[in-house]
């Protein structure tokens, strides 16, 4: 029994001790439910594959490597759609396109697709066909990209457009021989352009004055085709030149999506772009 009673004495003095202790408690209990409901930032993502580059510890890699290997990246077609070169390229881009490696490159496509014309066997009936892409690919924009950033901007229609209309695009020299040497050998040129139809009167004209004649077919789009993909646009029109009856046996383009899709050319061949990226 005694036990009992001290039990219950201690029982009470506890009971004490805590009711004198809640009015010290309440605030730092009211101060830990407001820290639980404040919402926490999301975490950061990401802006570009470099970004991502750095934090899987890639830091120490000096900034002109990790670029070359975002160009290299995107002329394969294995980054993610994107829509500017990264801010961190910037000075990278530049010095490639203006320099000599850019040309280098050109050059290289323009004679592996030489070689290749030479030796393709055609038909002699006057359907084997050449398909070529227009912009950074028979005329350069680089003037138009100089004054933007060579794609560091984003890219506005607009403004390319009165670019455009200008009809000062320059002819890609190495472009120019293999254009002329394949219309030589026979092929049929049909030169096929993400260009509205709209344009077709001064591009007839930037290409006349640079040199390029004597195509079988300038193709550009109407209002029906605006809002597809290049690569679906570019591979119904395919379509229908084989339809005609054409063969086509080369095929020279910028972006993978003037090369890529359905109805295919037997080879083709992709020059060099890192300022833009186009699906």
């Amino acid at each position: 029994m005694a036990r009992h009673r001290g039990g219950g004495d201690l029982v009470r003095l506890l009971m004490t001790l805590l009711l004198a202790a809640t009015p010290l408690l309440a605030p730092v209990a009211a101060e830990l439910e407001e820290a639980e409901v404040v919402p926490t930032a999301p975490p950061q993502v990401a802006s570009s594959s470099l970004a991502r580059g750095a934090d899987e510890g890639l830091d120490d890699v000096p900034a002109d490597v990790r670029c070359a290997s975002w160009r290299l990246a995107a002329e394969a077609n294995n980054l993610a759609p994107w829509k500017a070169v990264p801010a961190e390229c910037a000075a990278h881009v530049r010095a490639y396109l203006t320099g000599a490696a850019y040309r280098s490159d050109l050059e290289l496509v323009a004679r592996e697709s030489a070689a290749y014309a030479r030796a393709a066997p055609l038909g002699g009936d006057g359907r084997d066909a050449w398909i070529f892409d227009i912009d950074e690919t028979l005329l350069s924009n680089l003037p138009y990209y100089a004054d933007h950033g060579y794609g560091l901007e984003l890219f506005d229609h607009l403004e390319f457009d009165k670019w455009v209309e200008r009809g000062e695009a320059p002819a890609i020299p190495s472009s120019l021989k293999l254009y002329m040497e394949v219309l030589e050998l026979g092929f049929k040129a049909i030169l096929l352009t993400g260009r509205s139809e709209g344009h077709r009167g001064v591009t007839v004209d930037n290409l006349n004055k640079h040199g390029f004649h004597d195509w079988d077919k300038l193709i550009l789009r109407t209002a029906a085709d605006r809002k597809k993909t290049a690569t679906i646009y570019k591979s119904e029109k395919r379509k229908e030149i084989e339809a005609e009856g054409y063969r086509i046996l080369g095929n020279s383009g910028d972006q993978w999506s003037d090369l890529l899709g359905s109805s295919m050319s037997a080879r083709s061949f992709k020059l060099p772009n890192p300022m833009y990226y186009i699906p």
